[in-house]
């Protein structure tokens, strides 16, 4: 970020806007509804700032500006619609040491002014860095339709009540107490009736220190999708901000770690290929250990919990712990790969069957049984495959499936490391050392022959 986007306290600041015309005018009704006092620098007024004058809205300056016309201001806006004139008030403002908006200027501004959506005490601010104002303001569009008018009314009860709450109730019951107020009917009901019932049911729920609706589970299993951010669910994202730690994997992408609150304690749980600096019975104990101290935990995993995540041996573990846990699927590995070059995991009148193995068993002595699986109609999603190739290819050699065999690998599916390889399977091991591919990948293995791998285009081609 070149910007760093901040509320400032405006409660008896001095506002200096320089300009008595449009320009000003606007800043004039955009400090307006904060609690700054405004003075204004201008030889002459427009009709709309004469009268805020007039009223005592804001002070009225006549006369030659200096430095010292910008002294103790938090924040000064120059607006006078000259470029030259408001070049030369912004080189005075800036010997004062304040802060300088400059309209229509950025490179003369030290803070830029984002579109706002009002609903005090819930103010949005929408910033673009000056680079596309029209798409700040489609996106104000949108949210405006999306937050209720009386949303600010709702968030100004609870501010009211935060004391009440906290004398009665613990950290984690005042959590669950918001969630129902603004997740749940309260929220709607004060849409459309206001206050007054609202207030008293949130009231007798703090004076009971029973929230009637119940809590989520102190753990939650969240799938954190195959690669790119935008891949985690709704619900991924709200246990993120629900959450109090996060134990995450290796593979989990940065970006995802930035939904989750700022407060929140991020515990890295990753696990290389051949590396066990974090092995399992650990994890489950520091899941088990949090938890069992009251913190509401998210056990972050690349993909789907439920898909060769291990998720079950840490459900084991919490169940024989008394605890609770829930499962927020993602979308699994050979999903987002499928997606990631345009292919189908299965097709209607061709592919009628899907298999996910993994390339590395628990018992590495016991023979795969995906071989029976592979035919022209299925398709075998064969996880954590690099590291396994030469053993595929001889699991393959051994069932006399070597030359038919079309196996089409991408490795970092969805991120922007991606790499797709599309080979015969006995060319697998020597492609994937020449195209370079790591883990993580998923193999796609079909069996087919050449020549329809040749007469299909890979975009059609179901992989």
């Amino acid at each position: 970020m070149k910007t760093f986007p901040m509320f400032l306290t405006m409660t008896g600041r001095r506002v200096v806007i320089v300009g008595g015309g449009e320009q000003a005018a606007q800043k004039c009704r955009l400090m307006l509804k904060t609690e700054a006092r405004i003075d204004v620098l201008a030889d002459a007024l427009d009709v709309e700032l004469q009268s805020l004058a007039q009223s005592g809205r804001i002070d009225w300056h006549r006369g030659p500006i200096n430095p010292a016309s910008f002294r103790d201001a938090a924040l000064v806006f120059v607006a006078t619609g000259c470029p030259g004139l408001d070049s030369c008030l912004h080189m005075l403002a800036k010997a004062a040491g304040v802060v300088v908006n400059v309209v229509d200027q950025p490179d003369l501004c030290d803070a830029i002014t984002p579109s706002i959506i009002d609903r005090d005490p819930v103010v949005v601010a929408i910033g673009t860095e000056g680079t596309a104002p029209v798409l700040a303001r489609q996106i104000k569009t949108r949210l405006e339709e999306s937050l209720e008018p009386r949303l600010g009314d709702l968030a100004a009860l609870a501010g009211r009540l935060r004391g009440f709450a906290a004398r009665r109730l613990g950290p984690r019951q005042r959590r669950d107490l918001w969630a129902w107020v603004f997740n749940g009917p309260l929220r709607a009901q004060h849409a459309q009736e206001g206050d007054a019932p609202v207030a008293a049911a949130i009231k007798a729920v703090i004076a009971s220190g029973k929230v009637p609706q119940k809590a989520p589970a102190p753990v939650a299993l969240v799938g954190a999708g195959p690669g790119s951010s935008d891949l985690i669910t709704l619900r991924g994202v709200q246990r993120l901000q629900e959450a109090d730690i996060i134990f995450y994997d290796r593979l989990v992408d940065p970006q995802i770690l930035e939904l989750a609150r700022r407060d929140a304690e991020r515990v890295y749980v990753g696990k290389a290929p051949g590396c066990h600096s974090w092995p399992q019975d650990r994890i489950n104990a520091l899941i088990v250990s949090a938890a069992l101290r009251g913190q509401r935990v998210v056990r972050l995993k690349c993909g789907d919990p439920g898909v060769f995540a291990r998720g079950a041996e840490e459900a084991e573990a919490l169940v024989a712990a008394g605890l609770n846990y829930e499962i927020v699927p993602g979308v699994t590995a050979a999903s987002g790969a499928a997606a990631a070059v345009g292919g189908f995991l299965t097709e209607r009148g061709k592919t009628d069957t899907l298999v996910l193995t993994t390339g590395r068993r628990a018992d590495a002595q016991t023979r795969p049984d995906w071989v029976q699986h592979l035919s022209a109609d299925s398709n075998v999603a064969v996880y954590m495959g690099i590291q396994t190739a030469p053993q595929i290819v001889t699991v393959l050699r051994d069932a006399g499936l070597l030359h038919c065999v079309h196996v089409t690998a991408v490795s970092n599916a969805q991120r922007a490391d991606q790499k797709v390889l599309e080979c015969p399977a006995d060319q697998l091991v020597d492609e994937i050392t020449a195209k370079g591919l790591v883990s993580p990948a998923i193999l796609f293995l079909r069996r087919t022959e050449t020549a329809e791998i040749v007469a299909r285009p890979a975009a059609l081609r179901a992989v």
